[in-house]
């Protein structure tokens, strides 16, 4: 599994200088709208942010907040530094979603943007979110799956090897299957729809 992490890793510091521009269109139509929707489910003051990628979160944590951004691709984060070089509240950190160094029950939320698809394996890297967010704390989620639809599911799994390979997102990954496996309860989980069954806001009371 290392070798697909670094396989992932390069895809991604190899797209980063234009990462903004190719998601520009998408953003400008409709993430900063789920990106606000997902930011008011935030609770505590002790906030992790896994893949953070080029910090387009950033602006959305109150300064009230500690916050700590991870993310694997070294050039990732090299653009998410330059856009925290104001917020003294932020603290950015290269690591692997799949090996965190930080202590268990370490967080009050922990958020994840579309990170899901890239993760080489999803389980792993749930579990140990599950394990740095505090009992009874929370998770959420804003992530790409693949479509319950039978027929948009199967075009979904087709074309699955182009963005896979060109910067490394899956975008038929079960994600609400996977939070089951990785030990996170069902009942504990509420979810909403925001573009068709393809993207949904998840949000999870972190009951060990």
């Amino acid at each position: 599994m290392a070798g697909d992490n670094n396989k992932i890793k390069n895809r991604y510091n190899r797209v980063s200088k234009i990462y903004d521009l190719m998601e520009k269109p998408m953003e400008s139509m409709l993430m900063d709208d789920w990106r606000k929707e997902l930011f008011e489910k935030i609770e505590g003051k002790k906030i992790l942010e896994v893949g953070v990628g080029t910090g387009k979160n950033l602006e959305f944590y109150s300064t009230d907040k500690e916050v700590t951004g991870i993310d694997f691709s070294e050039k990732m984060l090299e653009k998410a530094k330059n856009k925290s070089k104001d917020k003294d509240h932020v603290t950015l950190m290269e690591m692997d979603a799949e090996n965190m160094t930080f202590e268990d029950n370490t967080f009050d939320t922990v958020v994840t943007s579309c990170v899901f698809c890239s993760v080489p394996d999803p389980v792993k890297g749930l579990k140990e979110i599950r394990r740095v967010c505090k009992n009874g704390g929370k998770v959420i989620m804003l992530e790409h799956m693949r479509s319950n639809k039978p027929v948009v599911g199967k075009i979904m799994d087709r074309i699955n090897f182009i963005p896979l390979h060109i910067w490394g997102a899956n975008i038929n990954r079960q994600t609400l299957k996977n939070l089951q496996e990785a030990g996170f309860n069902k009942e504990d989980t509420t979810y909403k729809n925001v573009w068709s069954d393809v993207v949904k806001i998840i949000e999870i009371r972190n009951k060990k």
